[in-house]
């Protein structure tokens, strides 16, 4: 019978452990130099092992802002109640204004605010745990409108990273934001062209090599500064030039009024959405194109959707300061 041996009983022979002495490498150098941050971050990049994210650090307001950016722009950002703006309300606004010029260069930022409000009604608990905001930290709070003012009025373009969901909530809130051009960063931006693997804020921070804590409203909108900002993803111009370039076109809303009911699953599946009829606007499937593609929309549905050739379906011409409406 073999014997079995046991590595944790006391009675094993000294001479069947093996020790080691204490490793050469793990003894500090003595005459080694000290690397510097910007060697170590370079050093683990060019291993190509790690990649590494830099704390985001938000831009100063500028005592004065430099001649050469006549423009205004503002990044806004809103956290609110719930989804519809008819009856969920703004908790929490912040406001980045900053200059740029014709050409989509920004310049300075020029103003901040951030503020809280207190809603009619209990914080829903989803929504707490999804801003981070209760009802204890909203209590007795209230936006300041007229410094909102100082910031909006002057502006020539408001930008949000879903206006589709911020500006119908902000003109619900004040008729300050009404009458103004708006852009949306998510949607008319071709991120997946600039090597961003989607369009969430989260995702575009952390590719364009930052992090930031807080995911507070004005936190966000420092964030998308930056990613606005930045030129170094291969392309010749800066995502904020895109967005400033695409808001200048107009846009086209077609409207499938009275498409037959069983070629619902074919436009939703173009892209067409559902209008309810509200605000005036035809109860049918509708999709925004810009000018270019109008002619090949009308040949689809003609073709594809009505199947007569001289169907006309109505369409509005939309600006940036139609759009994202609610």
């Amino acid at each position: 019978m073999a014997e079995q041996f046991d590595m944790f009983s006391e009675q094993v022979p000294r001479d069947h452990m093996v020790v080691r002495g204490p490793s050469k490498s793990a003894e500090p150098d003595k005459h080694a130099i000290p690397m510097s941050e910007e060697d170590m971050v370079r050093h683990l990049s060019e291993t190509g092992r790690y990649r590494i994210l830099q704390k985001l650090v938000p831009r100063a307001i500028a005592p004065f802002v430099r001649p050469g950016y006549p423009l205004r722009g503002i990044i806004l950002d809103t956290e609110t109640t719930g989804l519809n703006a008819r009856k969920d309300e703004i908790i929490e606004i912040g406001v980045i204004a900053f200059t740029f010029d014709e050409t989509g260069r920004i310049g300075d930022v020029s103003g901040i605010y951030g503020g809280l409000q207190q809603p009619s009604v209990s914080i829903p608990t989803e929504i707490t745990r999804l801003t981070g905001i209760t009802d204890d930290m909203v209590a007795g709070q209230s936006i300041d409108t007229a410094a909102l003012r100082a910031l909006i009025e002057p502006a020539d373009l408001l930008i949000a990273h879903n206006a589709g969901f911020d500006r119908p909530f902000c003109e619900a809130f004040s008729p300050l934001f009404s009458g103004k051009a708006w852009a949306c960063s998510n949607s008319e931006i071709d991120w997946s062209l600039r090597g961003y693997e989607g369009t969430k804020l989260g995702y575009l921070i952390g590719q364009a090599g930052y992090f930031h804590e807080g995911h507070r409203a004005v936190d966000d909108c420092f964030a998308l500064l930056e990613v606005l900002a930045r030129q170094d993803d291969g392309s010749a111009f800066s995502a904020f030039a895109e967005l400033y370039e695409a808001s200048q076109r107009s846009r086209v809303r077609i409207f499938a009024e009275n498409s037959p009911f069983d070629m619902k699953d074919h436009l939703k599946t173009r892209g067409y959405r559902w209008s309810d009829g509200s605000d005036g606007r035809p109860k049918s499937w509708w999709i925004e194109v810009g000018e270019d593609a109008l002619d090949n929309e009308l040949r689809y549905l003609r073709a594809e959707i009505y199947r007569y050739p001289d169907a006309d379906p109505p369409i509005k011409r939309l600006t940036a300061f139609d759009r994202f409406r609610a």
